[in-house]
């Protein structure tokens, strides 16, 4: 195992390709238990004989080329993907671009040159309903009736169940469009959390005895409106916080904002990026008829948050290191 996340993409030379490795394929949007299950399997299968483990995976992801112009609620950006790819112990990634020649390409010709001939795999793993090629007619009936004749192994991992529901990336965007986070939090393994750069707000948080670290999000991120315990990581520390996503009806209704407020933190976050799990949906956003009224609520959601994070102390993505 290399002890650096390698990340190779479609301008990557041929020679500095390690050659051999067994592939994991698929999307990974979130890489969720479902996700992990196929990437155990290559990663095992890598183990028995020796080489490297690597996912293989797509950007921009497919759904947003072939649905440019309307908002795709992604649960990780590519370089979280890869954040959480390398905490999973994988030797590193292959990030395919999805433009129109790749979605031109056969499901063979996807085979025999991607995979084959210029990765040299030795093993694959797929989720039992992963398609590739143009018009997506590769699929791991493909895969297993091609591995033979390309001497290769191939593994199908079959469909992840929890309480008798498909774990996926659609479940899990829609239990965070709920704020249900324990549904979400169970289907992914982790916490769902988000990366974004600190921006200056209005500074009301500041005059409230609560003041924020505010953040913009994807326009398309559909979480539900609401109050949030959440844990922040900033410079390899982790800082409990409650946070608000939502218009702030009481003030502006404008769009929508991260404001976070760290119990434990002093000092200047401007321009800084902050990792934000999210952790426990605390209540809905509402509107208050007075500052005193919101203060008070506002202390409330503090001590709630505080229990609910007081209990869950290790609750945070495992992150790695990208090259």
């Amino acid at each position: 195992m290399t002890s650096r996340f390698l990340v190779i993409r479609d301008t990557t030379p041929p020679n500095a390709i390690p050659k051999g490795a067994v592939i994991a394929l698929g999307n990974f949007d979130g890489v969720h238990l479902g996700h992990r299950a196929v990437i155990g399997a290559a990663q095992r299968m890598a183990r028995s004989r020796g080489s490297l483990a690597y996912a293989m995976t797509f950007e921009p992801h497919p759904r947003d080329f072939f649905n440019r112009g309307a908002p795709q609620f992604r649960l990780t950006d590519e370089v979280d993907k890869l954040r959480l790819l390398a905490g999973t112990g994988l030797d590193g990634a292959v990030v395919m671009t999805f433009d129109a020649a790749r979605a031109a390409t056969s499901a063979q010709d996807f085979i025999n040159h991607d995979l084959v001939e210029r990765l040299g795999i030795s093993g694959l793993a797929v989720g039992y309903d992963f398609h590739f090629g143009k018009g997506r007619a590769g699929s791991p009936a493909l895969l297993q009736a091609e591995a033979p004749r390309l001497k290769i192994d191939v593994h199908v991992e079959s469909h992840f169940d929890i309480a008798g529901q498909a774990v996926s990336s659609t479940a899990i965007r829609e239990a965070l469009s709920n704020g249900d986070l324990d549904k979400a939090t169970a289907m992914l393994g982790y916490p769902w959390f988000v990366t974004s750069k600190v921006i200056h707000g209005e500074k009301r948080g500041r005059d409230l005895g609560y003041p924020t670290a505010n953040m913009r999000l994807d326009p398309a991120v559909s979480l539900r409106h609401g109050i949030y315990a959440v844990r922040a990581a900033l410079n390899g520390e982790r800082y409990d916080g409650v946070a608000s996503f939502g218009r702030r009806p009481t003030f502006d209704n404008g769009a929508p904002l991260l404001e976070t407020f760290l119990f434990d933190f002093k000092g200047d976050l401007y321009g800084k990026t902050l990792d934000i799990a999210f952790i426990a949906f605390i209540r809905p956003e509402l509107k208050f008829d007075s500052i005193d009224a919101l203060i008070r609520q506002m202390d409330d959601d503090s001590a709630r948050a505080k229990a609910v994070l007081s209990a869950n102390p290790g609750a945070f993505p495992a992150l790695g290191e990208i090259g």
